[in-house]
């Protein structure tokens, strides 16, 4: 059983799945792509017997090859909503009221928070801290909004 762990096939498993869940931390998403990279060298080393380079290359190339023919895909269906379609998801945005949670100006990137989650916010015109805004729309984790008079 302890062999297990040290083969790198593991080590490639778990690398991977530690990359995944990073992505719910660290946003962009880009991180996941680096994880199925490294699930790919886990599938190769766990058929073949590799060297490191060859580890390290199969990463690089299966890591780059995910994210230039899978990012733009999935970013487009799934993040990037910047127009409200009526019954959708979009409703429970779009219209909602939101807190800024510092001060910034128009057409800065702020903080605002919305259903107890604090969330990037661009606005119109210039904001305080405390001041209610209305969610107008949204792309990917970025609330655009306008202070509510």
């Amino acid at each position: 059983m302890k062999d297990f762990f040290l083969q790198s096939h593991t080590i490639w498993f778990l690398i991977g799945f530690a990359l995944i869940l990073l992505e719910f931390v660290v946003p962009g998403f880009v991180l996941v792509f680096f994880g199925i990279g490294a699930w790919v060298t886990a599938i190769v080393c766990w058929v073949f017997d590799v060297s490191i380079n060859v580890q390290l290359f199969i990463f690089l190339i299966s890591s780059i090859a995910s994210l230039a023919l899978l990012r733009r895909a999935i970013k487009k269906r799934y993040m990037d909503k910047t127009s409200p379609v009526s019954g959708g998801l979009e409703d429970e945005y779009i219209g909602q009221v939101a807190t800024a949670v510092a001060s910034f100006a128009a057409g800065e990137v702020g903080r605002v928070s919305f259903k107890g989650a604090n969330w990037e916010a661009i606005a119109t015109k210039p904001v305080k801290e405390g001041d209610r805004l209305r969610i107008t729309g949204y792309k990917s984790i970025q609330l655009f909004v306008e202070p509510i008079l």
